[in-house]
């Protein structure tokens, strides 16, 4: 979520992106000898050997190793391979491998394989990210030798941070600011303000989470939206969004916060700091967010987490809801999961959102903080959506949703009329 400003007005119109980061229990080790491909009599296992090679030269930093895995024919897949690997310089990486999945014959001296690269960051990631891969192979000199001849993402994998420039790294007390294109300050203050969420977050979440987040900073939004595999025109008004893994595993890699630099550009300290938080918000709470956590009670919950230290006043931080309500067009329900989607009206999308805050805020107000954050997990902790939210404000607020309802639009009317 973000913040609304005089100055940035749209930027209020982001929502969570939970884009699956990596099932935990995916292995490191490259996949056991499978079937030998007709064509070439080459296995799975031996494909990963020769991919073996480049994943080590990676972690060595060794671009002659590197180079020397590559087909020495392929001179342009060559020179990328060796801007992508000076790019990666800086990021400490704690590990870097590949798992076959699949190899296809194309003749008898080259394949094509269907591999998952796996890589964690140094004191961030739990568990390996994932990107799918296609890569050829080509067999060379000997007869014996296999050689990387092209490697692309596969079908629907977003890009990776280092596939768009050399990546700067900046490192805060609470943060890992990647960046691509960025002034070294601009990033430190992103690391800056990174680093006082996430002490804001862990003082309201009371579970214990990682403590610390991973902030990417591509060079422009179109960037960003390959990062996300999704339209530009998507977060053109979006300072931040948050991927990762729902379900709740507890095993899952840190997530990622991944920053608009024009649209959080245009935020002022306040509007910055929110966005922030807010995003850091979803990091510590996704081990108890599921396909059940309604995005109204998601994002809620994460702009009360941002707001509910901040003295502006409630039409200030709901502009375009205090209007509504003034005119007497007073919300009929919470916020659906559609009424968040990117297609809507900006000002539909904002009141959506702060009707969300204001619900979220009502249930602190009335029942307590303890209490929210306990129908958080009640939510959560169910595998559907149907009835989730019906039981847990049951057993938790001993209200029903109809119930509930009357009392939030009462609440909009006091709050914002």
């Amino acid at each position: 979520m973000a913040v609304r400003t005089q100055d940035a007005r749209r930027e209020r119109t982001r929502r969570r992106c939970t884009a699956g980061a990596v099932a935990a229990a995916l292995l490191l080790a490259p996949a056991c000898a499978g079937p030998r491909d007709s064509a070439t009599g080459i296995t799975a296992e031996e494909v990963g050997a020769a991919l073996d090679r480049r994943a080590a030269a990676v972690m060595e930093h060794d671009t002659g190793a590197y180079l020397a895995a590559l087909d020495p024919r392929a001179t342009s897949f060559r020179a990328a391979q060796r801007t992508e690997l000076r790019n990666l310089a800086d990021v400490p990486l704690e590990s870097w491998a590949y798992e076959v999945k699949d190899v296809t014959g194309e003749g008898a001296d080259r394949v094509t394989a269907e591999v998952e690269l796996r890589y964690r960051i140094k004191g961030y990631d739990k568990a390996p990210m994932s990107s799918s891969r296609t890569v050829e192979l080509v067999r060379r000199g000997d007869g014996r030798t296999w050689y990387t001849a092209a490697d692309r993402a596969a079908d629907g994998t977003p890009e990776q941070l280092w596939q768009q420039g050399d990546v700067d790294v900046v490192r805060g007390t609470h943060s890992l600011v990647l960046g691509v294109g960025r002034q070294a300050a601009d990033l430190r203050r992103i690391a800056d303000t990174a680093d006082r969420a996430v002490p804001a977050v862990t003082g309201t979440w009371p579970d214990p989470w990682a403590g610390r987040i991973v902030v990417l900073v591509p060079g422009s939004v179109e960037d960003m939206a390959k990062l996300l595999d999704s339209p530009a025109a998507s977060y053109r008004g979006i300072a931040a969004v948050t991927t990762g893994e729902v379900g709740g595993t507890g095993r899952a890699p840190a997530d990622r916060v991944i920053v608009n630099p024009q649209a959080y550009g245009m935020l002022g300290d306040f509007g910055q700091r929110v966005v922030l938080t807010h995003e850091t918000t979803h990091v510590a709470t996704r081990a108890h967010t599921s396909a059940a956590t309604p995005v109204w009670l998601s994002e809620g919950f994460a702009d009360w987490t941002a707001y509910r230290a901040e003295s502006r006043t409630a039409p200030e931080i709901a502009p375009e809801l205090a209007e509504a309500v003034s005119a007497g067009d007073l919300p009929a329900r919470l916020p659906t999961d559609e009424d968040f989607g990117f297609g809507e009206d900006a000002a539909e999308l904002a009141q959506a959102y702060e009707g969300a805050w204001l619900a979220c805020e009502l249930i602190a107000r009335d029942w307590g903080e303890e209490e929210l954050i306990a129908f958080y997990k009640a939510v959560g902790s169910r595998s559907g959506r149907d009835g989730a939210v019906e039981q847990a404000m049951h057993t938790v607020l001993s209200t029903t949703p109809q119930d509930f309802t009357v009392r939030w639009q009462e609440y909009l009317r006091d709050r914002l009329g």
